[in-house]
């Protein structure tokens, strides 16, 4: 008797325990918790710059009150409370990961929008549930919008800083009330920065695809400024937001030029014209030396058939091995890092026949690409 009874006190025990269980996951099912969690070890490697095409990262909060003033490089701004209106910022591959995130543990935006993208037939959703204060925490930047930096400018609360290249891009249009230090050439302009190193910088270059804003924030940090940011949008954003301003960029003019090869450059005599580019890459490729000068991470998912990797960032002490027997056009992702290689290239052999593609570019693993010219 003593046995059964202790038998039946061991089914009871487990039968109470399922029961508990159960009602634990209904009760966190019922808060709106999100099934697949994930941690900052598992965002870190997407939430990069320049941004990858594999993931959308996703900011539920408000726009005007948080995505604004700060928010995961990369990430698009697609409030939960708009989130209806908005389906169309999605990818159109239902199979396409999303990373969900707002501000921390006892936020429920990231939550209820990533049930709304799995009612729409998505498949591949996470939540990173600790947020962007965690994404801080970590000692990462954050990524402001162009309304920000307006009204830093405004109210004097900021020094922007345009990390492209000077001639190149800068003195083509920028940020109104930016100051030009070329990431290139920051260890030689940081007399430029504030004095006051608890002064808020933010940082811009060339768009989403564009690392150089924030290669240079870091090497603020490196300096001890502790109120650093990226306008990870950058002069694309600005120009959307706010137009050009009173600095467009110059219109190309063709020409023949003296290397001897069917190049045709543009007004500066530095760049190669899109048109040209493409002719050239068809019918007489070997014509060229073609440099790939973004970090090689990026240059691994995908160039242009033929290209050779040299980082800009490496390209000062490797000038010596460049080839001079055909004329050398230098290409990255937005024209930014390859305008800084032509700047380098220039001052080392100014005789050297070198020309840099000023444009934006996307890649695919098997070789292919697309040209877009710059606004």
């Amino acid at each position: 008797m003593k046995r059964t009874f202790t038998f039946l006190s061991i089914i009871a025990v487990i039968f109470f325990t399922v029961l508990s269980f159960n009602a634990s996951s209904a009760t966190a099912a019922e808060e709106g918790y999100y099934t697949k969690i994930v941690d900052y070890t598992f965002i870190q490697p997407y939430a990069v710059i320049p941004a990858r095409d594999d993931v959308t990262i996703i900011d539920s909060r408000p726009m005007k009150r948080r995505f604004n003033n700060g928010h995961i490089p990369g990430a698009i701004s697609l409030p939960d409370s708009s989130f209806k209106k908005m389906t169309d910022m999605l990818p159109a591959d239902k199979a396409a990961m999303l990373i969900f995130y707002c501000g921390g543990e006892k936020c429920m935006l990231s939550h209820k929008s990533a049930y709304k993208a799995g009612a729409l037939g998505y498949t591949n959703i996470h939540v990173y549930a600790a947020g962007y204060p965690d994404w801080i925490a970590k000692g990462n930047l954050g990524s402001v919008s162009a309304a920000y930096v307006q009204n830093a400018i405004e109210k004097d609360k900021a020094v922007v800083v345009d990390a492209r290249p000077a001639k190149r891009k800068y003195a083509k249009g920028h940020v109104p009330g930016a100051i030009s230090i070329p990431n290139s050439n920051f260890d030689k302009l940081t007399h430029m920065l504030p004095a006051d190193k608890q002064m808020q910088l933010v940082f811009y270059c060339g768009g989403m695809k564009c690392p150089l804003s924030v290669k240079s924030a870091y090497k603020a940090l490196d300096l001890g400024y502790t109120d650093v940011k990226v306008f990870q949008g950058g002069y694309p954003e600005w120009v959307n937001a706010y137009g050009k301003g009173a600095m467009g960029l110059a219109p190309y003019e063709e020409a023949n030029n003296s290397t001897g090869s069917a190049i045709a450059v543009g007004e500066d005599g530095d760049t190669i014209t899109l048109a040209s580019f493409s002719t050239i890459m068809a019918n007489d490729r070997n014509s060229i030396h073609l440099i790939d000068v973004r970090d090689l991470s990026e240059f691994d998912t995908g160039s242009m058939q033929g290209a050779i990797n040299i980082p800009v960032e490496e390209l000062v002490d490797r000038v010596a091995e460049l080839p001079t027997d055909k004329p050398i056009v230098f290409v990255c992702s937005t024209g930014a890092r390859s305008g800084e290689a032509y700047d380098i290239v220039k001052l080392e052999k100014e005789e050297m026949a070198v020309f840099f593609l000023d444009a934006e570019i996307t890649y695919h693993p098997d070789g292919n690409y697309e040209l877009a010219a710059n606004n």
